[in-house]
Parts: structure tokens; C-alpha cells; sequence
């Protein structure tokens, strides 16, 4: 009789798991395709130009901010991750670590943006440019990235360690061709993480990548302060972009370049997720057909 009780209960509380999961994807589904039918539904062609009247160069600033602060923070994350979970030893000063690490993560992005503006901008005598604002959203992954790092290190089995070791490899080498490629899925969840929040940060970006975009396309002097990948010139993204179009912008299409954006930064967000995942599982499949 109590088998069948606690049957019942497993049944009862597996099928409120399922509704519970079921509402949120439902909510995701219906807030997803509200922002890109309303997006794309109002946009006109023109508004997808690389012009001062498309979205076009705030695209392209998005993309490139959000790779030069991941080229900064993926390095120094995962290498910070793997002090933490190879090298440093339990104590005071570990712990003084961790908590430095948790605190930066739950800073808000604006006042992360302040001491962009304050150390990169304002100490250094430079205007408002996209290498700022990648620093700034580098300190704001740093974190994330630190932290899955560290954990995917941890989770790995301890064989993996001890057979290379034993076989005559140091630290060194263990981590870099046996421990690393094991943990690259988990690694790789984390940077997806961390761009996400790039592509969608604004605060931070207020007051280090600036709120103006001058690009010449025929120009590719990187010292130009219009050559494209010049990564110290004002750069608005897709994100400044949508809250100057609903706050500050006066023109008659304003709403539909604020929805485009929303649009476009939405299916630039899941595309991203979708080919990092595709990359996660072909490194899993690939470990397995390995091992």
C-alpha cells in the first residue's frame, strides 16, 4: 500500500515538474515570436541598411564588441579557473578569492560601466570607443566564465589526472591535453553564457562604447577613426540602439528601428546559442568516438 502511495506521489510530482517546465518553454516560445513577428512584421527595407538610417553598423559593432571582450575574458577566465581548481591550496587567501569572484559577479552592470568610464575613458584621456566597452563587458563575464571553468575541472573523474601523471606527464601537460579538451563542453556553456549577456548589455556600455556610429565601409586604415574595425571609435550596438530609439530618438520611425533591433538581437542571441551548441555536442561525439 505504501509502494503505491509513494508511487502515486512520484507520478503527481513528476507530471507538476513536466507543467512547470512546459510553461516556462511555452513562455519562452511566446516571447520569442512576439519580438521577432512584431519586429520583422514593421520593418522596412531600408532599415536594414549600413547607413545612418539602418540598424546595419549597430549590427556590426555588437558582433565585434561582443568578440573583442571575448577575446579578452576567455583567456584570463580560463586560466583563473584552472588556478582555482589545480593549484591553488584551501586557506584564507582561496577564500578571500572566491568571494572577490562572487562579489564582482553580482555587480550591477552600470556601476561596472562607471569604472569603465572612470579607468578607461577618463583616466586615459581617450572619447568613448568599443575597446572600452569590450573591457567593460570583459569584467562582467570574467566571473561566469572563472566559475564554469573551475567547475568543469572539479567534475572531471580523478583518473583522468592521476593515468596521465602516472604515465610519466606533468601538471603542465596533463592539464593542457588531457584535462582541458574533457572540460571544453562545459567551458564552452559558460563563454555562450557570457556572450549572451554581451550581446544584450547596455548599461555598462553607456558609458564606455558610446552612443554615436561614423563608419566609412570603403575605408580600412585601422588607425581611421571611421575604418570599421578600428576598435578605438564610438560604437553603438543593437542594445544602446534600442533604448536611445524609445527614449531619445524624435523620428517617425523610431518604434519600428527600436523593435527591429529587439528583432534582430533575439535571433542573433539563439542563432549564437544554437551553433555553440552544435559545437558542444560534435566535441562530445568526437571524445567519444576517441575514447
Amino acid at each position: 500500500m505504501r509502494n503505491k502511495v509513494n508511487l502515486a506521489k512520484d507520478k503527481f510530482m513528476t507530471g507538476v515538474f513536466y507543467a512547470v517546465a512546459g510553461f516556462f518553454l511555452l513562455l519562452l516560445f511566446a516571447f520569442a515570436g512576439y519580438v521577432i513577428i512584431k519586429g520583422f512584421g514593421g520593418a522596412k527595407l531600408y532599415m536594414f541598411s549600413f547607413t545612418r538610417s539602418g540598424i546595419g553598423n549597430q549590427f556590426f559593432n555588437t558582433v565585434y564588441l561582443v568578440f573583442l571582450s571575448l577575446v579578452i575574458s576567455v583567456p584570463i577566465g580560463i586560466m583563473a579557473g584552472i588556478y582555482m581548481a589545480e593549484y591553488a591550496k584551501e586557506g584564507k587567501i582561496t577564500k578571500f578569492l572566491r568571494i572577490c569572484i562572487e562579489t564582482l559577479s553580482s555587480l550591477p552592470s552600470i556601476v561596472v560601466g562607471l569604472f569603465g568610464y572612470l579607468v578607461f575613458i577618463v583616466a586615459t584621456h581617450q572619447q568613448w570607443n568599443l575597446f572600452s566597452g569590450a573591457l567593460a563587458v570583459a569584467i562582467l563575464s570574467l566571473p561566469l566564465i572563472a566559475t564554469t571553468t573551475e567547475d568543469a575541472f572539479r567534475s572531471l573523474p580523478d583518473s583522468y589526472k592521476k593515468g596521465s601523471i602516472g604515465m610519466g606527464a606533468t601538471l603542465r601537460q596533463t592539464i593542457i591535453t588531457v584535462l582541458l579538451p574533457a572540460a571544453a563542453p562545459r567551458i564552452i556553456t559558460g563563454v555562450i553564457l557570457a556572450a549572451g549577456r554581451g550581446f544584450g548589455e547596455a548599461a555598462a556600455l553607456l558609458y564606455t562604447a558610446g552612443m554615436s556610429t561614423d563608419i566609412n565601409w570603403s575605408s580600412w586604415n585601422l588607425a581611421s577613426p571611421t575604418c570599421a574595425l578600428n576598435p578605438f571609435r564610438p560604437g553603438e550596438t543593437l542594445a544602446l540602439n534600442i533604448w536611445a530609439s524609445r527614449t531619445e530618438a524624435l523620428g517617425a520611425d523610431a518604434t519600428q528601428i527600436a523593435n527591429l533591433s529587439s528583432a534582430v538581437l533575439m535571433v542573433m542571441v539563439l542563432a549564437f546559442s544554437l551553433l555553440a551548441h552544435v559545437l558542444e555536442h560534435r566535441i562530445r561525439r568526437n571524445m567519444g568516438e576517441k575514447a
